[in-house]
């Protein structure tokens, strides 16, 4: 129970964290963004190694630096992905891919499901797809770069998630520090490397930071949830994060949500509850 509230929070975050990344994305250069989130998301982290720990052995550098890839890629194709949108036609899409390959990874490393586990995890999957499907989504085309950027910010974020359950159980939050240093590092890098493409445009200094502390917080809570969880289950529950999105999305632009999404937010209850009993 204490793991799938903590996945929920872990949603919560992503799906907050998303939203203002997507916005922050569209005001100026992705990498513009990205150069403020992730160092923003380490300082977090470090403010944390006091109070729980971390301990850097070579199990946690190499899962650590792994992780850090694939979450400066996630940084980057995600929130250029929202920046172009349609949010509610992309994000089933990315969250769905998010879900699925940490669900099978887990599967396949011998994690079993009771009978309401085996019911509730595809339904958990079918309410990632209808929170996060906005209206007349079933008739949106989104372009084919959009689709094949959402694709691999779903791929991008499952490897994240996949890394940061190998690492050591009792490192602390070195596999966080570790990862993050190796993400930001790879976004400068990136950033200096295509200095002449980032346009003139500043980026949303608030707005981009509070996207990188409440990534960190959702990573955070993420791993705290599969070291005491099954990760096939933790990243089925976490990748319910486009609730947080939709619902930002019509705080904020005005976007309708519609009665599927609706029913979709009902279906992720009972599929929480049921995994709940697993």
């Amino acid at each position: 129970m204490i793991a799938l509230l903590l996945a929920l929070g872990s949603s919560l975050a992503y799906g907050c964290a998303d939203f203002l990344g997507g916005l922050g994305a569209r005001k100026a250069h992705v990498l513009r963004t990205v150069l403020v989130a992730a160092p923003a998301s380490l300082v977090v982290e470090l403010l944390l190694w006091p109070f729980l720990g971390a301990s850097f052995g070579t199990g946690v550098l190499v899962w650590g630096a792994a992780s850090g890839v694939a979450s400066a890629a996630a940084f980057v194709l995600l929130y250029r992905t929202l920046a172009i949108g349609p949010m509610n036609v992309l994000s089933p899409v990315t969250a769905l891919v998010s879900a699925m390959l940490p669900a099978g990874v887990g599967l396949l490393q011998g994690e079993h499901l009771g009978a309401a586990g085996l019911l509730g995890l595809p339904l958990a999957l079918v309410a990632v797809v209808l929170v996060s499907a906005g209206h007349g989504a079933g008739s949106a085309r989104p372009s084919r770069t959009a689709l094949l950027l959402a694709l691999g910010a779903g791929a991008a974020i499952a490897l994240q998630l996949v890394f940061l359950h190998q690492a050591p159980s009792d490192s602390g939050v070195a596999p966080l520090i570790v990862g993050r240093a190796v993400s930001s590092a790879v976004t400068l890098a990136a950033a200096v490397a295509m200095f002449r493409r980032l346009g003139p445009q500043r980026p949303a200094y608030a707005m981009s930071a509070a996207a990188g502390v409440l990534d960190s917080v959702a990573n955070l809570l993420f791993l705290l949830a599969a070291r005491g969880g099954d990760l096939a289950v933790v990243a089925v529950i976490t990748a319910l994060y486009p609730a947080g999105t939709v619902l930002l999305a019509r705080g904020v632009l005005a976007e309708r949500i519609h009665r599927g999404q609706l029913v979709g937010l009902g279906t992720a209850a009972v599929a929480v509850g049921l995994l709940a009993l697993t």
